[in-house]
């Protein structure tokens, strides 16, 4: 992530400003731009997304959302996917999805870019299970693992054939393997 050097500002106030691409974020009362992605996380991000919304949105059970700007307790973040249980999606006074979510994910999924840190990715996933989100993943095609932040904050790795947590009653069934080969062509 980028920090950009701004005075001091409230939410409120960097909720005002423009959007930029990539995404900026405020965290702790700074902004901070996320890095813009590349091929890897382009593909796992899509294939995640559709994995995720096609195991879960017919049923009603969870939707998930790619690059959502999510606003709660004091900071403004985006995610690369947030997912939301299906009862707990914001709509507005017509019925239709709101276009600000002013609550925090049930799961987090952040994906590491190469030049990102991996500490301040981590720091968002922990202060998201602070908030009461359920699960966190942060995915880092570098070293092929998936670190998992769980609702107690307690961190797990998983790798290889390992079977990742999904958040309950969404039937998925994913291995760390099954994940990062939807990064090879052929």
């Amino acid at each position: 992530m980028i920090s950009l050097v701004a005075p001091t500002q409230t939410l409120e106030e960097f909720l005002q400003l423009p959007e930029t691409k990539p995404a900026s974020e405020f965290i702790d009362g700074k902004i901070l731009q996320k890095n813009m992605p590349q091929g890897e996380h382009s593909v796992l991000q899509g294939e995640l997304y559709a994995a995720i919304n096609q195991a879960a949105k017919p049923q009603k059970i969870a939707m998930a959302f790619p690059e959502l700007r999510c606003t709660f307790g004091g900071n403004s973040i985006v995610p690369d996917i947030s997912v939301f249980r299906w009862e707990r999606i914001p709509v507005n006074a017509a019925g239709r999805i709101a276009n600000r979510f002013h609550i925090h994910p049930d799961w987090s999924i952040e994906i590491l870019s190469p030049d990102q840190r991996q500490t301040r990715v981590l720091g968002n996933l922990l202060y998201c299970s602070q908030q009461g989100t359920e699960l966190g993943w942060l995915i880092d095609p570098e070293s092929e693992n998936i670190m998992v932040v769980f609702s107690d904050q307690r961190v797990q790795i998983f790798g290889g054939t390992d079977r990742l947590p999904i958040l309950s009653e969404i039937t998925l069934s994913l291995t760390v393997d099954r994940v990062f080969a939807w990064l090879t062509i052929g």
